[in-house]
């Protein structure tokens, strides 16, 4: 399995009604695209104060490596995608991804 970690950095001009909005369009994906087994999204809830600007995440857990490549380019995830890089400070550089084998 592979845990699918994407960390943000949000744009401060965004409402809470938009982040729920977005997290939503992010677990809509689990209903589209196979092989993902569970999504799951928030805060950073960490005291230890590292997290570099990177308050919001989610993590998509795969059931395989092929799972998490077919998700990367499937239509679905572009789409969101464009959406998230939409809604970072600095675009890509708003964006922290981790995958770990599980």
């Amino acid at each position: 399995m592979i845990l699918h970690c994407v960390f943000l950095r949000l744009k401060a001009a965004m409402t809470a009604e938009e982040k729920q909005t977005l997290f939503e369009s992010v677990v809509a994906l689990k209903q589209v695209i196979p092989g993902i087994i569970d999504i799951q999204h928030g805060p950073n809830v960490s005291p230890e104060g590292l997290h570099g600007g990177f308050v919001d995440g989610f993590a998509v857990t795969f059931e395989s490596p092929e799972a998490r490549d077919a998700y990367l380019v499937h239509p679905e995830h572009v789409t969101v995608g464009q959406r998230i890089v939409e809604s970072v400070d600095g675009g890509l550089g708003g964006l922290l991804v981790f995958d770990l084998n599980i």
